[in-house]
């Protein structure tokens, strides 16, 4: 037996599976019914303990193909059931034996309703995976918190990935997700992902054609220096950024962001695009928004959330500059919101015209 215990006291027993060892992490739910292996490996998710809201996890296994990056990031992962024996052609592993290589804490057999009730009313709280729920395990989790969480899944040197295609792109990598590289490589784009903390003139010196701003885990506001860098490349280049990477343009511009009570966490949220009057699904992982009221004239909003009217999506109107707050690379809808990577190489051929 062993038990999540939230830093209000909440206690919440189940069946440990993958590691057996106390975790401590920032408890959040995922409303996804599928996405299990994707979720695991997103970086995003660095520092949080994740509760899965559908019942049943782990019924196609785990494969090599659907990994989003090197390695399993969630701190520990939170289930009702998992499937002991799953079926599936490209199955390599189960997802208790995926977990358990990886080191990652789990629990099964939990009341997972009851758990994201919890979250829901009283927001995202810390807690702690434990075989032992008593006082020393509860202030464990009331003074966890996550520190530099971008430094710590940021690649550590530059590297390149070749694409078929005369377009330069300059990835800045604050927790990037494998889809995003196949997005911009299957539309002509040749790669180059920098660290999180690579200064401006290093990423203009290779004269790229556009920049692109990943995802990443984290408060937007605890990145002062990426932020100042992002605000010098907006000068010069088209940009795009998605999740983290488009909460730092709105900072870089004088925005603002908060903290939601629950966060966005999900393949089924609906986002609608203003201009179009078109509505889409999309994968969304999030617990920061941008505060609408806070952004310049220069900024018009492109894309809203519509479960709670929360902001999804800028464009800057002086520059070629924009970004999401969702995943377009995350194809729930399967391939609805592709459009944005378009939108990115047209913005990147005109500038480049322009310049000729």
């Amino acid at each position: 037996m062993a038990y999540l215990l939230l830093e209000d006291g909440s206690v919440y027993p189940g069946e440990s599976f993958g590691d057996a060892r106390d975790v401590v992490g920032e408890v959040v739910f995922n409303t996804g019914m599928t996405g299990y292996q994707e979720l695991l490996s997103d970086p995003s998710y660095h520092g949080q303990i994740v509760v899965m809201t559908y019942p049943l996890i782990g019924n196609y296994g785990v494969n090599d193909e659907d990994n989003e990056s090197e390695g399993v990031w969630v701190r520990g992962f939170i289930v009702h059931e998992q499937t002991e024996a799953p079926s599936n052609w490209k199955m390599k592993d189960t997802i208790a034996g995926h977990l358990q290589k990886a080191g990652v804490p789990a629990l099964a057999g939990v009341d997972t309703r009851a758990i994201t009730r919890k979250l829901r009313e009283y927001g995202t709280m810390r807690g702690i995976i434990t075989c032992d729920p008593n006082a020393e395990a509860l202030e464990k989790a009331r003074t966890y918190s996550i520190q530099n969480p971008v430094g710590a899944v940021t690649c550590k040197a530059p590297y390149r990935i070749g694409g078929e295609g005369r377009r330069l792109v300059a990835v800045l990598d604050m927790g990037i997700k494998h889809g995003v590289f196949h997005s911009l490589t299957r539309r002509g784009c040749d790669l180059i992902v920098y660290p999180s903390h690579t200064e401006a003139d290093e990423i203009l010196s290779k004269d790229p054609d556009g920049i692109f701003l990943s995802n990443g885990p984290g408060d937007p506001k605890d990145n002062g220096a990426i932020i100042e860098q992002i605000r010098r490349l907006t000068d010069y280049k088209p940009v795009f950024g998605v999740c983290l990477g488009y909460q730092l343009i709105a900072l870089a511009v004088g925005g603002d962001t908060c903290k939601l009570r629950y966060g966005h966490r999900g393949g089924n949220h609906p986002v609608k695009d203003v201009a179009q009057g078109r509505t889409y699904i999309t994968s969304q992982n999030h617990g920061y928004a941008v505060i609408p009221g806070s952004l310049p004239d220069n900024v018009e909003i492109t894309h809203l959330n519509w479960n709670d009217r929360t902001l999804e999506g800028i464009r800057l109107t002086d520059r070629p500059v924009f970004g999401v707050q969702f995943h377009p690379e995350g194809s729930p809808g399967p391939s609805d919101t592709a459009y944005l990577f378009d939108r990115f190489i047209a913005l990147m051929d005109t500038k480049r015209k322009g310049a000729n």
